[in-house]
Order: C-alpha cells, then sequence, then structure tokens
C-alpha cells in the first residue's frame, strides 16, 4: 500500500515567512503520520496556566517554536523547556521549524525571569535550551551561565540539563559554560554525518563530538547528553557508528526520535521508522554502554526530562557500586 501524501498550503506559507532562506526551495510534501505518531491536540487547564505564566514572563520555549508533538503532555505536567536568547536562528538548518535571521541584541533580565517561571512551576527538572547566536563572541556562553546561576537562587532544589549550541569557532565559550556546573550537558548530534551537508550545513559532525569529550574532561561529575533523528535517510550501519563515536566520548545518555518535516520548505521524510527498529536501536545502545537510552517515535532531548534524569542518577550509582 502507497503512503498517503498531504501538501499543507498553509505551512508552505509559514515556512517562507520563518524561513526566507527556505522560501525559494521545492515543496517538499508531507506524509502522512502513521497511527504510533498521532498525538492529541492539548486540552488540560493546566496546559493552559502554563502557556499563561510563559506569556507573563515573556519567554520563549523550544515546545512552541519547534513544532514539539509533544507539547501537550508535556504542558500538562507543568514541564515546559526555556529557549534562550531570542526566537531567531543564525543558523538555517532544513530539519528545524525555528524562525532563521538576524537575532535581536540579548535581553540582560532573561535569566531571572526564567529562574522565575522555574520557581513558580515548581520543577524539580528544567531544561534550558537556545538558539545558536553565531552573532555574539561567545556564542551566548555567559547568557547560559547567567541563566544556571539565576536558576541556583531562585530554585536551589531543580536540577539543571542545558541543551547547547555548538559554540563553532568560540574559543573559551564550552568552559565558561561548564564552570557554571549544569547538573547535565546536552548537545545534539542531530543525524550521521553523511547527512550534515543537507540536515546541519552550519555545523561539523567532529567539533559536536568533541565538544561532548571536552565537557567530561574539564568535570567528569556532569552527565553528558546527545541524540540523533532518524527518519532522514540514513543506513542502520550510520546510526550504530555514531553510538560508537557517542561513547568514545563518554557520553552518557543517548536520545533517538523521529523526524517530523515541520513545513513543506523543510527536509522530507525519508520514511517513518518502527517501533519495533526503534526498540532494536535501543538494544544495541544499551549494550554499547550508555548508562540511559531513550528511543521511540515520539522521543525528543527534553521529553520525559525530569524522570530520565532521576534514572541517569540511579544507572550511575548502580554502576559505581558494581565496579
Amino acid at each position: 500500500m502507497s503512503t498517503r501524501v498531504e501538501i499543507d498550503h498553509r505551512a508552505a506559507r509559514i515556512g517562507a515567512e520563518r524561513h526566507p532562506e527556505k522560501a525559494n526551495r521545492p515543496d517538499n510534501p508531507i506524509q502522512r503520520k502513521p497511527a504510533w505518531i498521532r498525538v492529541k491536540a492539548p486540552t488540560s487547564p493546566i496546559y493552559r496556566e502554563t502557556q499563561a505564566l510563559m506569556r507573563a514572563n515573556n519567554l520563549v520555549t523550544v515546545c512552541e517554536e519547534a513544532a514539539c508533538p509533544n507539547i501537550g503532555e508535556c504542558w500538562s505536567q507543568r514541564h515546559a523547556t526555556m529557549m534562550i536568547m531570542g526566537d531567531t536562528c543564525t543558523r538555517a538548518c532544513s530539519f528545524c521549524n525555528v524562525a532563521t535571521g538576524m537575532p535581536k541584541a540579548l535581553d540582560g533580565d532573561e535569566p531571572n525571569r526564567v529562574a522565575d517561571a522555574v520557581a513558580k512551576l515548581g520543577l524539580r527538572h528544567v531544561v534550558i535550551t537556545s538558539v545558536d547566536r553565531d552573532d555574539l563572541k561567545d556564542g551566548g556562553a555567559e547568557h547560559f551561565a547567567q541563566t544556571i546561576r539565576a536558576l541556583r537562587l531562585a530554585a536551589p532544589e531543580t536540577t539543571v540539563e542545558i541543551l547547547t549550541p555548538d559554540f563553532l569557532r568560540k574559543d573559551g565559550a564550552l568552559e565558561v559554560v561548564v564552570a557554571a556546573r549544569p547538573d547535565v550537558f546536552n548537545h545534539n548530534l542531530e543525524t550521521v554525518p553523511a547527512l550534515y551537508p543537507t540536515i546541519r550545513p552550519g555545523a561539523r559532525y567532529y567539533h559536536s563530538l568533541r565538544l561532548l569529550d571536552r565537557v567530561k574532561q574539564l568535570d567528569p561529575s556532569i552527565f553528558t547528553k546527545s541524540g540523533i533523528m532518524v527518519g532522514l535517510g540514513e543506513k542502520r550501519i550510520e546510526v550504530l557508528q555514531v553510538m560508537d563515536d557517542l561513547r568514545s566520548a563518554d557520553v552518557d545518555f543517548l536520545t533517538i526520535g523521529q523526524y517530523l518535516q515541520p513545513t513543506v520548505k523543510h527536509a522530507a521524510v525519508d520514511r517513518f521508522v518502527t517501533p519495533e527498529e526503534f526498540e532494536d536501536y535501543a538494544s544495541a545502545a544499551r549494550g554499547k554502554g550508555f548508562l540511559l537510552v531513550s528511543s521511540t517515535p515520539l522521543t525528543r532531548s527534553s521529553y520525559h526530562a525530569d524522570r530520565d534524569f532521576a534514572a541517569l542518577r540511579d544507572a550511575r550509582a548502580a554502576k559505581l557500586k558494581a565496579a
């Protein structure tokens, strides 16, 4: 049976508005999602409360900007992933729904507003991510550090996970972030090396790998985490090689999720990977020694991050006890 294909012309218009650099690209029809990927529209009152708090504190979330399919579930549990340094990225990755362009100047009060929102939400664990800021001398490293410090003051019981850009050609930036001592340092490889020229053209695979390795060299107590998308045309053997590369950098936690095409102007889905294949990847990754693996169609970097952090901590404790 052939897969039914839908062309969403509204999505094309949105794609052209948010991503002017993609406006002249040919449309990639959006495929109908299989049953195992469809999610319900959010209806929870707590979802609305979380949304209102984000608006009141003038905060941006990757949940909305990246069109995450899990937003209804997460916001209904008061779990929102804050995206600092604005809503406009200096990169133009072909998979990403975050707007591209020249960002505004940094908002010096943003770290305090993020910390205030986290305290009001009563989060046990928070994920802070950002757009790429190639326009800044340090890539936004000091802004990350200020946000972590503000969180420690406003919500001292909350564990902090950061999902950073690659700080490409920003000497000393990584050291600034690590010195602020987040509990988890996440940086996603996103895809296999062969697909970088088309999927992540502004990044360098081995630079991202070295970044994760360097975090462990600077502070071995910090958990490291990385994730990839599948369904972009990668081969299984390439995914297994990425796992080996991450283990060589002593990365603790691996996430694998299905790529979903945001608009017709973005990279096309090559195929929808089955739940059975995701479980096969999870089994392989566990066999390679990751402390924790999340591999499902709807897995995203910050999905169930609070629960996963507790499991990550327990896994390290068990490993140390067995040593």
